[in-house]
C-alpha cells in the first residue's frame, strides 16, 4: 500500500506562487508530477498502528544492504538506476552522497540509540530515489521508497541537502509501523511533530550538540541565498524561522490558544504541529543530557509503547510522554508534564475538537482547493462555469460526469496532498490518492492560473 508523506506544506507554496510568478510554471510542474506520481502509486491508507510496533523486538532477518540509492535521472519513474548501496564509496554526486550519508545516520540513530532494525524494525532495506523529476521542490516517503527532488533553483535547494529532511521522512515510516498516527488534525499535527523531533536528534547527535547549543531549525539550508529564512520551521521559537516577501511569514502557532482551525492541509497539520515541537524542546532542555538520549527516549517509547490511539489528540500525546518518562530510568516526569503546559497542553484535558467541514456552497462554478505536501501551503482557484472563461465548456462536461457518491475515501496520508472541490451545489474532499482522472483534470484546468 502506498503512503506518501511529502515535506513542504501547502501554505508555503500557496504563498511563493503567489508572490513569484516567474516560477509558477516550475510550481506547476511539481504539482502535476504529484499528482501523476502519487494516483500511480496506490491507495493504501494509515488507519492504525503497524506490525514491528515493539522496540528492538523484530524477528525477520534482513537479507538486502541497509539502504539503496537510486536516481531517476530528472524523469518521473521510480525507482530508477541504482547508484550506490550500503558499503559503496561515495560517487560524487551530491544529492547521492547526502541521501546515503541521511539515510545511513538516520537509520544508525534509531538502532544505536533505540534498538530498532529500520523502519519496521525487522532490518527492511531502504530505498531513496534522488534527482526526482524536473526542478522539483519536494521530498516525500510513499509508503515504499524516499524520493528527493532538486530544488526550483530560485527558491528551494536540493531537498537531500539538510540532514534532518532525510531523517524526517524516515520517520514518517517509523511512525506508520508503529503508531500509526491518522494524518488529519491533531493526531496529523502530532505525526509531523514526531517526525521534525527525530530530525532534529539526528542533526543533534551529528554535531554533538546539547539540547542548549542547537538552533532548533528544522530545513535549515534548504533555501537558496537571498531568501530571508533560517529554515522551514523552528522548534524552539515557532513562527520565527522565515520572514520574506516570496515566502510571507511563518505562520505556525506555538501555544494551544493559537491553535489554527482550518479544513486545509488536513486541519493544518504543518501549522499545529509547531505547538508539540515546542513542547519537545522544552522537555529536551529541561531534562539535559542529549536530546536524543534523553527527551528523544521519552517520545520514542511514548510511539512505540502501544498505549496510543491512531486519532490520540496533544493531550493524550501528552499522557503517553509523561508515562514514558516515569518507566524510563534516568528521566524525570515533572519536567516532560510542564513542558507541555507552557504550551498549554494539559496531559488530562481535551484539546480544540477538529474543525466541522465545510457547508456546501451553491452556484454555477467550480472550486478547487488544494492543500498538503511537506511546506504544509495551501493553492486554490475557481472558474466560473456562466462565464466566457475558455475552461468552463470542458468543466461542465467533466462535471456533468463525476459521480462523487464512487470517488474513494482514503484516510489522509502524511505530507501528501488533499482536494476540496465545490462542483456547483457539490462538495467533496478527496485525498490524493483517490482522484479520479475526471478530478485531476478539473484540478488542473481550475489551478493551471493560480500556480
Amino acid at each position: 500500500m502506498s503512503r506518501t508523506r511529502c515535506f513542504l506544506p501547502p501554505y508555503l507554496i500557496t504563498t511563493l506562487a503567489q508572490t513569484r510568478p516567474e516560477v509558477a510554471a516550475r510550481w506547476a510542474h511539481t504539482l502535476a508530477e504529484d499528482h501523476r506520481l502519487r494516483t500511480a502509486r496506490g491507495t493504501g491508507a494509515v488507519s492504525g498502528p503497524r506490525a514491528g510496533a515493539a522496540t528492538g523486538t523484530g524477528t525477520a532477518t534482513a537479507t538486502g544492504p541497509a539502504w539503496v540509492v537510486h536516481t531517476a535521472g530528472g524523469r518521473t519513474v521510480l525507482p530508477g538506476d541504482v547508484v550506490r548501496s550500503a558499503g559503496d564509496p561515495e560517487t560524487g554526486d551530491l544529492a547521492v552522497d547526502e541521501a546515503a550519508t541521511g539515510v545511513a545516520a538516520s537509520l544508525a540513530l534509531f538502532e544505536e540509540v533505540y534498538g530498532r532494525r529500520s523502519y519496521d524494525d525487522r532490518g527492511a532495506t531502504v530505498s531513496v530515489s534522488v534527482h526526482y523529476g524536473t526542478d522539483y521542490v519536494n521530498a516525500f516517503w510513499d509508503g515504499t521508497q524516499l524520493v528527493f527532488g532538486d530544488g526550483d533553483g530560485e527558491v528551494f535547494d536540493r531537498f537531500t541537502k539538510p540532514v534532518d529532511v532525510l531523517a524526517h521522512e524516515l520517520t514518517h515510516a517509523v511512525t506508520e509501523h508503529t503508531a500509526g498516527l491518522v494524518y488529519q488534525g491533531q493526531s496529523g499535527a502530532l505525526n509531523e511533530s514526531v517526525s521534525d523531533v527525530f530530525a532534529a536528534c539526528l542533526k543533534q547527535r551529528l554535531l554533538g550538540q546539547s539540547p542548549a547549543e542547537a538552533d532548533w531549525l528544522v530545513g535549515a539550508g534548504l533555501f537558496l541565498p537571498g531568501v530571508d529564512a533560517r529554515g522551514l520551521r523552528d522548534m524552539a521559537a515557532p513562527g520565527t524561522a522565515y520572514d520574506d516577501p516570496a515566502l510571507g511569514r511563518d505562520p505556525q502557532p506555538a501555544h494551544l490558544r493559537d491553535y489554527v482551525e482550518t479544513t486545509d492541509d488536513n486541519g493544518g497539520v504543518h501549522l499545529n504541529s509547531g505547538i508539540p515541537n515546542r513542547a519537545f524542546h522544552l522537555a529536551a532542555v529541561a531534562l539535559g543530557g542529549s536530546s536524543w538520549e534523553r527527551a528523544g527516549r521519552v517520545w520514542y517509547t511514548a510511539l512505540t509503547g502501544g498505549d496510543l490511539g491512531p486519532r490520540v489528540d496533544f493531550a493524550g500525546f501528552a499522557a503517553a510522554t509523561v508515562a514514558a518518562a516515569e518507566r524510563l530510568d534516568g528521566v524525570r516526569p515533572g519536567p516532560v508534564e510542564q513542558a507541555w503546559a507552557e504550551v498549554g497542553v494539559t496531559p488530562d484535558g481535551a484539546g480544540p475538537a477538529s474543525p466541522a467541514p465545510a457547508p456546501p456552497r451553491a452556484g454555477d462554478r467550480v472550486v478547487v482547493r488544494r492543500s498538503g505536501g511537506f511546506a504544509g501551503r495551501t493553492t486554490a482557484g475557481a472558474v466560473d462555469l456562466t462565464g466566457d472563461d475558455a475552461r468552463a465548456g470542458e468543466l461542465r462536461d467533466l462535471v456533468g460526469r463525476i459521480d462523487v457518491r464512487r470517488v474513494g475515501s482514503s484516510a489522509p496520508q502524511p505530507d501528501r496532498f488533499v482536494y476540496a472541490f465545490e462542483l456547483g451545489d457539490v462538495q467533496v474532499t478527496v485525498p490524493e490518492q483517490d482522484l479520479t482522472s475526471e478530478l485531476r483534470r478539473v484540478a488542473d484546468l481550475v489551478l493551471r492560473d493560480d500556480l
